[in-house]
């Protein structure tokens, strides 16, 4: 009896027509991240805890792959000693799955700071791990397409990368929000309530606002030690009214007088300064709720959402000053965003936003009719691949049936067909798999007219 085949849950087999998909949002990023001068780097899927706990907070710590070490990783651990998995795991593991890129990121900049130049612009397209539980639009393993530069404090930066998503998104189809805030704010706010040492507190509770609602927010609170007096305190704030520059009028008599929070507010004053001249299609949100519940971000920080499609954030980032300093190398400020590329594939699917052809897809389809037709297709298919054009011949004369059948089980839109009387004429036959249509041309205008058709789709 043989075991079902499987995958982990939470993973995900991509086929052919899906893959040509995600190739189509992944190039769209890409060509979008090389406009802006961002070059591409890797890094392992693997990395020393050392390098990954403590990056995340304590919740993202759990979420954290753990990878067993090679061979007998029991051997050398005295057990008598180990009163439970806490004390048992720096034994037998030390190593684990990235969670993000941008650790790996700052990981990569201390080790190649005498060969990389500064400012450092960098783009990231790889998969990454998490221990969650699996769900609509969240998955254990997936891939993020990050953009970050290190080496530079300038808001510009900031600005330059809400103007990439803008960009991106408006290529996809997608319309989006991006809520912006500002952790300085926050930490502000946090001091405004008499609770400075909880900023990670608040901040990671508040970051689940929109999952969990009001209520349970303040419920975390209290569990995370906060008294009812600050928790009512900060009500008000988290729902402040009006357009951003009301916001900040607003702030500036909570947090004025205190300099972190201050700080922010010329931040976000700045920043909304650059993008009121960047010419935004999207919609633009500096929303204090906004929390983004990573311990390394320490400025701007910035979620985008999809308006049409009931899914969480499919893009998300921020600054981030001291995160190569854990490293070894203080004094290194950078800023990032990453686009959430599986969840960006589910907002386009669910909205049909695909093109109806890819850089993936067999454009053309040459039909065989025999040895002498083969011969006679050769010279064409090869001058429509020399021109870009992705073209398939089949590769033996079957039934005529079968062969449209594999045209259409690959969704080619153009097959070519040349008998008898094509080729006595120098001309082929050229069928529209969508339209229906079809025509017989010369030889010469074959290329021309696959090119139209094409364009056309």
């Amino acid at each position: 009896m043989t075991s079902k085949s499987s995958i982990p849950k939470g993973t995900r087999d991509f086929g052919p027509e899906v893959m040509a998909r995600r190739n189509y949002i992944l190039d769209t990023i890409k060509q979008v991240f090389r406009l802006f001068g961002y070059q591409p780097i890797e890094t392992p899927a693997m990395e020393n805890l050392s390098t990954l706990l403590g990056k995340y907070g304590e919740e993202g710590d759990k979420l954290l792959f753990r990878i067993l070490n090679s061979g007998d990783f029991l051997q050398n651990v005295d057990l008598s000693s180990v009163n439970g998995v806490s004390d048992l795991l720096p034994h037998i593991t030390e190593k684990g799955l990235r969670y993000d890129l941008t650790v790996p990121f700052a990981r990569f900049v201390v080790q190649n700071r005498n060969e990389l130049p500064f400012p450092f612009r960098r783009y990231q397209i790889q998969p990454v791990w998490r221990a969650d539980r699996p769900q609509k639009g969240r998955y254990r393993e997936f891939y993020q397409c990050d953009a970050d530069v290190v080496g530079s404090d300038s808001l510009l930066n900031e600005a330059e990368l809400v103007q990439m998503v803008d960009m991106v998104f408006s290529r996809l189809g997608i319309k989006v929000v991006v809520k912006i805030n500002n952790r300085k704010i926050l930490a502000g706010l946090a001091a405004a309530i008499g609770q400075p040492e909880r900023l990670t507190d608040i901040t990671m509770a508040i970051d689940k606002l929109d999952k969990i609602g009001i209520e349970k927010v303040n419920e975390e609170l209290a569990e995370r030690g906060l008294p009812e007096q600050a928790i009512q305190a900060l009500q008000p704030v988290l729902f402040t009214k009006g357009d951003a520059y009301a916001k900040l009028e607003s702030l500036k008599k909570i947090i004025g007088h205190i300099e972190e929070g201050t700080k922010g507010i010329e931040e976000m004053t700045i920043l909304l300064k650059y993008l009121a001249n960047s010419k935004l299609s999207l919609q633009l949100e500096f929303d204090l709720t906004l929390a983004r519940g990573l311990n390394y971000y320490t400025g701007a920080i910035f979620e985008v959402k999809a308006l049409d499609a009931a899914i969480g954030s499919i893009c998300g980032g921020g600054r981030y000053d001291n995160l190569t300093g854990v490293f070894g190398m203080p004094g290194m400020s950078g800023v990032g965003i990453s686009f959430g590329a599986d969840r960006i594939y589910d907002v386009m699917n669910e909205l049909e936003l695909f093109p109806a052809t890819s850089a993936d897809t067999t454009h053309v389809l040459f039909l065989n009719f025999g040895p002498d037709e083969e011969q006679y297709c050769l010279p064409k298919v090869s001058q429509l691949r020399q021109l870009g054009v992705n073209t398939e011949i089949y590769p033996s004369a079957e039934k005529l049936k079968k062969q449209m059948r594999y045209a259409d089980q690959k969704n080619i839109p153009l097959v070519v067909m040349a008998g008898e009387s094509e080729m006595a004429g120098n001309s082929f036959t050229l069928k529209d798999m969508k339209q229906g249509g079809q025509q017989t041309l010369p030889s010469a205008s074959l290329a021309k007219a696959i090119h139209e058709l094409l364009q056309a789709k």
